[in-house]
């Protein structure tokens, strides 16, 4: 899995789907009994990145000097302390560290912070434990130091091995500097994941298949594959590069899927493919519709209770963050909603048609409250068109449901 998946998904749940306080006024849209919760992730957010990329439009901070990491450890552990009494008792299945650049953290520091989890938490002994990694930013030593701090899982934003297009897109390593980092981390882990991007600046569809090519001889038991895409609020949306029309994209994205088929990968979500057992946990409890609790400035949680579900988004400045933190007043929490029955059908589509194998039937009421017959027609609709598997016991897109994924989720969002 990637980080790009874990802020992917953050920028899902940012979508206005959801309504304000006020959860006593009006019952008629909350959800049905939840007679079980479904599986808990943590995700942390660390916000500092040396340069903003020009097609970032994550929550991150360019700085300068070093990071405050004892100011922000302190109010990482005034959020979670606050947040213990809405998932008390329940399994963490997964934690995801990611950025910005978690990897500008020293050692000591993320040994310091799994041993808050620890402390805080239910977590099992061998719970994936990821961590996101620039190559620009390695030390020596320092994925040792990570390792024995409790990461287990490495995923490096390599993006691409072609020193042309790490300067279009704006990275801080070199390909030189990529090779290294994925040396060193394989010293260091057995469960690493790559992120590789396709479709960028004047890329060609030999430099794109070169880099994925490179990347698989490295043996990896995960990679990440994405589009580049142009998002609003970002230096390539105000400047925007020559990149690969539609056309050349569409072959680009199938010659990558044939070569990853070829050396054993299997696509089980859109953009992520790992060899047998090497499925990222984290994100599959994310496309899943499971829970996940978010700290850190900009941070996203999605929390189930018995009577209703709720999002929060954390302040995204990191000194705005960072100061009301510590003020235990709930004061950080820039925004805190519940989510209306009406909009369960979208999110959860949303999520859950980007796997392969799609979920169980069941997991629909499980997890939402709400019947299957409230997108059975929706469902019936696509199933006669070829975009959804008429399986009796799954909900899953058909290949030529992927290939047109973005309208079929949108038919569920009336």
């Amino acid at each position: 899995m990637s980080s790009r998946d874990s802020r992917l998904i953050q920028k899902l749940s940012s979508k206005p789907t959801v309504r304000s306080r006020g959860y006593t006024k009006d019952t008629k849209n909350r959800v049905q009994l939840l007679y079980a919760l479904p599986p808990l992730a943590l995700y942390v957010h660390v916000p500092w990145c040396i340069r903003r990329c020009p097609y970032c439009d994550f929550n991150s901070h360019s700085i300068n000097g070093e990071i405050p990491e004892q100011r922000y450890l302190q109010a990482l552990r005034s959020d979670l302390e606050q947040s213990l009494p809405l998932i008390w008792g329940r399994q963490v299945v997964s934690i995801f560290i990611g950025g910005g650049t978690p990897s500008l953290l020293s050692g000591a520091a993320v040994d310091e912070m799994i041993s808050m989890f620890r402390a805080y938490l239910n977590i099992w002994p061998e719970t994936e434990i990821t961590l996101e990694a620039n190559p620009g930013t390695i030390e020596s030593g320092r994925f040792s130091k990570y390792a024995r701090a409790g990461v287990n899982r490495l995923s490096l934003g390599v993006q691409s091995f072609n020193d042309r297009a790490l300067t279009a897109l704006g990275r801080i390593h070199d390909s030189s500097e990529a090779h290294k980092a994925i040396k060193a981390a394989k010293d260091d882990f057995d469960n690493v994941n790559l992120d590789i991007m396709y479709a960028l600046p004047n890329q060609t569809l030999d430099e794109c298949k070169e880099d994925i090519n490179i990347a698989v001889n490295y043996k990896t038991n995960h990679l990440s594959v994405y589009h580049l895409t142009l998002e609003p609020n970002t230096i390539f949306a105000k400047y925007p590069p020559k990149v690969p029309d539609d056309d050349l994209s569409a072959i680009m994205q199938d010659d990558i899927v044939c070569i990853l088929e070829d050396y054993g990968f299997d696509r089980y979500e859109v953009s992520a493919y790992a060899h047998d057992g090497n499925r990222s946990i984290h994100n599959m409890n994310y496309w899943e519709f499971g829970d996940y609790l978010g700290i850190g400035p900009g941070a996203h949680s999605k929390l189930s209770f018995p009577d209703k579900v709720i999002r929060q988004v954390r302040s995204r400045n990191p000194d705005l963050w960072m100061s009301k933190a510590v003020l235990n007043n709930s004061s950080h929490i820039a925004s805190e909603e519940v989510i209306e029955a009406d909009s369960f059908p979208f999110e959860f589509m949303l999520n859950v048609l980007r796997l392969r194998d799609g979920v169980p039937k069941q997991y629909y009421y499980e997890r939402t409250g709400q019947p299957l017959s409230s997108i059975q027609g929706t469902m019936d609709k696509n199933i006669e068109k070829g975009l959804i598997a008429n399986d009796p016991m799954r909900i899953k897109a058909t290949d030529l449901g992927w290939r047109f994924l973005n309208n079929l989720q949108m038919d569920f969002l009336s």
